[in-house]
């Protein structure tokens, strides 16, 4: 009855998660970072701060939630989410706590360590809950939109990884999740406004008529917040103007879509990330591309993905990492 523990300290949120793999089941406990009211983000000294008051709490709560469901559990292995992508100058000092936790856990139980990006932990997270994991050890593409991130994946199976990430397309400017907070703020909503920008957005009946900047596999997103706010200017309902931007962010990823389904096709294509929760842009995406999507839950940042990757990479017999040598090298 092997069980797998992983972390997720993200630029957003404190995440703990078991998963068991006879049984495909996850249980994940995550809390979003606070950050101060009317501020676009929270620096990375606080965000260390606050991953180490939170973390134990959510290790203790995926720990609770696991042994109440399998008596004397047994782990296997332990991971975590140890950089924001599998690049080497890919870096932020938040995921050394989600490390050096289940480094720690490791080393204390004499079990191996896997480590992985967040970005791949994203991914298997959308696999998961979409039921799609016999997508790994196979080609596709996939989304990675939110806060921090708006690019196109080739996922493919990997030297250390079962799914590794080539980056093919991005947004060169504001990111889609920022370009949601930004014009949230404006509209006086809370951060991080994804989900409240959307409830706005619901109301309006308006339609647009949208020419996303998109060049080959890369879009501009920070023509959104200048129209938002000329629309603001003009007297636009808050509701229209949120409409308005999710409608632009969902130009911007069909136009990229289309472009990556034709360099890659026949390959089938996976959404993950916070801002792919949201309904309007899932419904239409789902029945036009055919595309898988994360559960709501398991589409903000998790460490879901990142304990199912621990497992899947065991049972793969990838070779262990070292999570001291991983924290060590972050100076």
């Amino acid at each position: 009855m092997d069980l797998f523990f992983a972390a997720d300290t993200s630029n957003y949120t404190t995440s703990a998660a078991v998963y068991h793999l006879e049984s495909n089941t996850v249980f994940h406990s995550k809390r979003l970072l606070p950050v101060r009211e009317g501020e676009k983000g929270i620096r990375q000294s606080d965000a260390v701060f606050h991953h180490t008051q939170q973390l134990p709490e959510m290790v203790h709560s995926v720990m609770e939630k696991a042994a109440a469901q399998f008596e004397n559990p047994k782990f296997a292995a332990a991971g975590a989410s140890v950089q924001p992508r599998r690049q080497k100058d890919s870096y932020m000092p938040c995921f050394l706590v989600g490390t050096a936790n289940a480094g720690n856990y490791s080393n204390l139980n004499g079990i191996p360590f896997y480590a992985f990006s967040h970005q791949e932990g994203h991914v298997a997270a959308a696999l998961y809950s979409a039921d799609k994991l016999s997508l790994v050890g196979q080609d596709f593409l996939a989304f990675h939109v939110s806060g921090g991130t708006t690019e196109s994946l080739f996922v493919h199976a990997g030297k250390h990884s079962p799914l590794e990430t080539d980056i093919v397309g991005t947004s060169t400017d504001l990111k889609a999740g920022m370009a949601i907070d930004r014009v949230g703020l404006m509209l006086g909503l809370k951060f991080p406004a994804g989900p409240e920008l959307e409830k706005l957005a619901l109301q309006s009946e308006k339609e647009f008529q949208i020419h996303p900047s998109v060049r080959g596999m890369d879009c501009s997103l920070s023509g959104v917040e200048n129209q938002c706010h000329a629309l603001m200017d003009k007297g636009t309902p808050r509701e229209d103007i949120a409409k308005y931007c999710l409608r632009y962010i969902e130009a911007s990823l069909r136009s990229m879509a289309k472009n990556l389904m034709s360099q890659y096709p026949g390959l089938p294509i996976v959404f993950s990330g916070g801002v792919m929760s949201n309904s309007l842009i899932r419904t239409d995406f789902t029945e036009e591309f055919d595309a898988a999507f994360a559960k709501p839950e398991f589409s903000a940042d998790n460490a879901a993905g990142v304990a199912v990757l621990t497992a899947l990479a065991y049972d793969g017999g990838f070779s262990p990492a070292d999570p001291v040598k991983i924290c060590a090298a972050r100076k």
